[in-house]
């Protein structure tokens, strides 16, 4: 019998036997599916995680110093110190091998211009914050240490923000209102993008860190300061001297736990390793074990199919059909509907992988070697779940099928 008459009769066996065929289709369906979504979505939040990390830490010669955790690393902890500017100014006296340093501070807070209204992260840096974070202005001028020094009111706008508060305006020059002190927009900040959070970056405001405690918080506490040091091979031995200071300031005992965190290139690192083993390996190995559980449920169910079409087969190798004939219909049935379901099962997986890249803002995050992997998978499943019912199809004597 040539393959397209099997094929032919396949189709023909699947379409007689349509809930049959459904059911069997779920399991491929559901674990390529989750196999699909769970390693585009893995991949592209690596891709994320990496790009943020990189902006953050540069080459590595950078350590972040964070009052009592962070939105990066965590919500601060209960009874955490403060961390002020004379922390991280006698830091970088005291411990050698800083070249420069940032501090900053952030609220969310509403901001508006006209009759628009938006509500934005209000970030607080002193004038060394475009060298330090790696980050300028694409249009305008960055704000300098007399603004700082003299808590100007003065802000640099992100391009979320610029299309929110001036859509078709060009905002340098005009007027923001944040909270209820106002400020004068001098430039718009270098697009960003989403950081790992999942968070808008360009949904940003940059003032005067001055300005920001002086007429926005009226604290003097920072979140986070960024030290950069001059070897990164040292990094670890300048994060050691900055925690002695800080402990030494703080008033720690021996036994008393960090009131801060620091974190180095290092940490980082290690934090991208275990996000990568769970989102590329403990992830699409459930969604593996989904889909072998289907292939297992599609062979039991076609074996049941086996039973249930004995006369069929009695006929058919009555009228000349020979043992491997009966062998490949099965194997080829089984096969198809595992392989129809994995493909359903990646649309689905491309439906719900670019709504959820549009609500975290992924670009590109479907990955065409995850479909590689799902429909190899569906195939192989497939074919390993038809071997054991076209086996028991084809060991049928044709005239025990026909009683």
């Amino acid at each position: 019998m040539t393959a397209l008459a099997l094929l032919r009769q396949s189709v023909r066996s699947m379409a007689r036997y349509k809930l049959r065929t459904g059911f069997t289709m779920v399991g491929s369906l559901v674990g390529v599916a989750a196999l699909t979504f769970a390693v585009s979505l893995g991949q592209g939040l690596e891709r994320t995680v990496m790009k943020t990390i990189r902006q953050i830490m540069g080459d590595g010669a950078a350590v972040l110093v964070i009052g009592g955790g962070s939105r990066m690393m965590g919500s601060p902890r209960a009874g955490a110190a403060r961390l002020t500017l004379d922390d991280i100014a006698t830091v970088v006296r005291e411990v050698p091998g800083i070249a420069d340093w940032d501090p900053q501070a952030d609220l969310f807070e509403p901001v508006r211009h006209a009759d628009a209204t938006a509500v934005v992260r209000v970030l607080g840096e002193s004038d060394r914050w475009r060298q330090v974070w790696g980050r300028g202005v694409s249009r305008g001028e960055p704000f300098d240490a007399a603004a700082v020094s003299g808590s100007a009111r003065v802000a640099l706008i992100g391009e979320t923000v610029a299309r929110t508060l001036f859509p078709g305006e060009d905002p340098v020059g005009a007027d923001v209102q944040i909270g209820a002190v106002s400020f004068r927009v001098i430039g718009v900040l270098e697009p960003f993008g989403v950081d790992m959070h999942g968070m808008d970056r360009d949904n940003e405001i940059v003032v005067p860190i001055s300005t920001l405690m002086r007429r926005l918080t009226n604290v003097d506490a920072i979140g986070t300061a960024k030290l950069v040091v001059t070897d990164p091979a040292r990094a670890g031995e300048i994060a050691r001297d900055v925690k002695e200071v800080l402990r030494r300031r703080h008033a720690l005992d021996r036994d008393q736990p960090d009131d801060f965190m620091i974190v180095t290139a290092l940490e980082a690192q290690r934090m991208v390793a275990m996000i990568r083993q769970v989102l590329l390996l403990y992830v699409p190995l459930v969604a593996g074990i989904i889909l072998l559980v289907g292939g297992i449920v599609a062979a039991a169910l076609m074996l049941g199919a086996v039973n249930e079409r004995v006369s069929e087969i009695g006929v058919r190798r009555a009228v000349g059909a020979q043992t491997a004939d009966i062998r490949r219909q099965f194997a080829l049935e089984t096969a198809a509907i595992v392989f129809v379901g994995g493909v359903a099962g990646i649309a689905i997986a491309y439906v719900g992988v670019s709504l959820v890249a549009r609500r975290l803002q992924l670009a590109g995050a479907f990955s065409w070697s995850a479909v590689v992997v799902g429909i190899g998978a569906a195939a192989v499943t497939g074919w390993l779940a038809g071997v054991l019912p076209a086996r028991r199809a084809a060991g049928l004597h044709p005239i025990d099928a026909l009683r």
